[in-house]
């Protein structure tokens, strides 16, 4: 290449500013509102526009909204979640959370994704939700299962931490009739600087959403302040979005048509990049329907971890996302045999990804990848 690669290339993810945000976090601190206020309503309200859907409950974090919704879903004590072990371990934590046992299932490894088949395989007379991982942002379409899945009550919940912004068809992930759940973390698509949301299927999904986000109290904050009492008819938990982080959201999603195309094209210089480099497998992102936050490849033969120190040391900032959950001492009550699963864990490693990259950018950590999978064969 003609000239040294950015020294962001060193980290495998960043968030990215627009400018806006410090004037936005400033002016809903004067406000004097931090844990729930008319900016985290408004921010509600812009996401459920963006999304076109009735309606939005923001809440803390992605790791909250899975844990929200799959109570608002109906899971509890006694019941399975079928659920991909290969996902970042806050999608599990949420179902243990709900007293729920996860039953985790194989993905196919060229999209680290769940199929219908392997949902539809895993059923058992206990499952009373099934939990797809978009994972790299690539929407999961479960159409072939539904019908099993409606006549035996199952419930789709989908994690779609790193989807915000894709489509399924012509439709934005979250406007598919299902409960999604989003993340707004630190290199999300949308950051908050932290946050995630639910999209409930029904107003009563709704008020059920809204209730647990507030230790259970059945009146809205603005009602309370009108009373001198209110009502808690049920479990609730803290973990409302402070519209402090619901101000960077609105800057960000008012930009976000910029963080659709930067992504795409970064995701297709590396797809190019790539081309022809034996020994690596891009993971595939339907990049054409996707906004995606990251980019995956699995490094086969067994060089995955030599590679990945070797590029560490050349200043390239690789990560794995993610380890095989079904093999973690936390959750080996539940331990399946998933070859699928295990063989990809030990393969994949993602490149530096983020808004602040260039094509050039790509093509320098490509050719850092050459470079350490030639050394790797010595």
């Amino acid at each position: 290449m003609s000239r040294a690669a950015s020294p962001d290339v060193a980290r495998n993810a960043r968030p990215y500013l627009y400018g806006g945000e410090e004037a936005a976090i400033a002016s809903a601190l004067s406000a004097g509102q931090y844990n729930h206020g008319a900016v985290t309503e408004e921010f509600e309200q812009r996401v459920a526009a963006f999304l076109g859907v009735p309606d939005v409950v923001a809440v803390a974090s992605g790791t909250a909204a899975l844990h929200v919704g799959l109570l608002a879903a109906g899971v509890g004590p006694g019941h399975e979640v079928l659920v991909p072990s290969f996902t970042f371990c806050a999608t599990v934590q949420a179902i243990v959370a709900t007293g729920a046992r996860p039953r985790f299932i194989e993905v196919n490894s060229g999209t680290g994704c769940v199929e219908p088949a392997e949902v539809l395989a895993a059923l058992t007379p206990h499952t009373r939700a099934v939990l797809p991982v978009l994972y790299g942002g690539r929407a999961v379409d479960l159409t072939p299962a539904r019908p099993t899945l409606d006549t035996r009550g199952v419930t789709v919940v989908e994690d779609a931490a790193q989807a915000f912004g894709s489509c399924q068809g012509e439709r934005r992930v979250g406007a598919t009739g299902v409960v999604t759940c989003f993340s707004f973390g630190p290199v999300k698509n949308l950051t908050c600087g932290l946050g995630g949301a639910i999209v409930p299927r029904t107003p009563l999904e709704a008020d059920t959403c809204r209730r647990l986000r507030s230790l259970g109290i059945v009146e809205s904050a603005a009602r309370r302040a009108e009373t001198t009492t209110y009502t808690v008819d049920g479990f609730g938990m803290r973990v409302q979005m402070s519209p402090l982080n619901a101000a960077v959201g609105l800057v960000q999603l008012d930009h976000f048509a910029e963080a659709e195309t930067r992504r795409r094209a970064l995701w297709r210089a590396y797809a190019t990049a790539l081309d022809g480099i034996d020994g690596v497998a891009l993971v595939d992102a339907d990049v054409d329907r996707t906004v995606p936050p990251m980019c995956a490849v699995r490094v086969l033969d067994g060089r995955r971890d030599r590679v990945f120190g070797e590029l560490r040391n050349r200043g390239i900032g690789v990560g794995v996302h993610y380890p095989a959950n079904h093999t973690q001492p936390a959750f080996s009550p539940w331990h399946r045999p998933l070859p699928v699963t295990e063989r990809l864990g030990r393969e994949i490693m993602t490149l530096p990804f983020h808004q602040h990259l260039t094509p050039r950018d790509a093509e320098h950590a490509a050719g850092e990848l050459r470079r350490a999978l030639v050394k790797a064969d010595r």
